[in-house]
């Protein structure tokens, strides 16, 4: 199902620091068998941000998954890119990331009102009075759970759901699958599928042009979106629950989940 937001609505909440993603960004997105996968964390907006180096207490959980093999990523402290392994056979490679937990304080409501905007947050911002929470600050505690799709030599195979608490999965293989009906992800929360939810796409053009729209998933959790030869692609949800606290003095109130998937489609 595809559904864009206007053009007007996407120019009034484009890239502040309140609108951040965390994605992975191979070096390439198509290797040979025996070379190297590459690839940088990063943290930004607009599909441009900073790459920052591994350290363990910032990260969860990180693997590759090739052909229901899973392997861990065991970078050393420091290390950039974070991702800097060999890969001996064909197929489809899926490397996972999931962070450890940040706080972030949101010092007006103004600020926090954009970023559930953006992010098409059910129930906001209903749901934040029905508390009884103020409108300032608004302390929230977040994670990221990243994938992205690499292609070792014929780049064959599928992506499948990982058990992270988030995940866009791909059911579409930009590699060696047919595109011309366009590429399907599906949104799964806790396993499920996540039903009429917003999905962001950003669109890098081979001369770094970007373009921003929004879908929203089926019935079936899926989102069917067009892609061309030579770009490349991130795709991005975000879910919303409350914590356990209902004192904004005390700690986060509000817990935020991301999911994040990025690939590019060959020429």
């Amino acid at each position: 199902m595809r559904q864009l937001l206007s053009a007007a609505l996407i120019c009034a909440i484009s890239g502040p620091a309140w609108a951040h993603e965390f994605w992975i960004s191979p070096e390439d997105y198509t290797v040979d068998p025996g070379t190297r996968i590459k690839a940088e964390l990063r943290v930004g907006s607009e599909f441009s941000g900073a790459g920052y180096a591994y350290l363990p207490k910032r990260t969860s959980r990180f693997e590759l998954v090739q052909d229901g093999t899973v392997t861990p990523v065991e970078p050393r402290i420091g290390d950039r890119p974070a991702l800097n392994v060999d890969v001996a056979e064909d197929g489809l490679v899926v490397v996972v990331h999931e962070t450890a937990d940040s706080d972030l304080t949101y010092d007006d409501w103004e600020t926090f009102t954009r970023f559930f905007t953006h992010k098409d947050l059910t129930g906001f911002p209903q749901v934040h009075y029905d508390r009884g929470l103020p409108e300032d600050p608004v302390k929230e505690v977040y994670r990221r759970y990243a994938k992205s799709l690499i292609a070792v030599g014929d780049g064959a195979g599928q992506d499948s759901p990982t058990g992270l608490k988030i995940e866009i999965v791909a059911r579409t293989n930009p590699y060696t699958d047919d595109l011309s009906e366009g590429m399907t992800v599906e949104v799964l929360l806790d396993g499920a599928p996540r039903v009429d939810t917003q999905v962001e796409v950003f669109d890098r053009a081979p001369n770094d042009l970007i373009d921003i729209h929004y879908y929203r998933t089926d019935a079936q959790g899926q989102a069917v979106f067009p892609v061309e030869p030579g770009h490349e692609y991130m795709v991005d949800s975000v879910a919303m629950s409350a914590t356990d606290n209902d004192d904004p003095q005390a700690g986060p109130v509000w817990r935020s989940i991301w999911a994040n998937l990025t690939f590019a489609v060959p020429d």
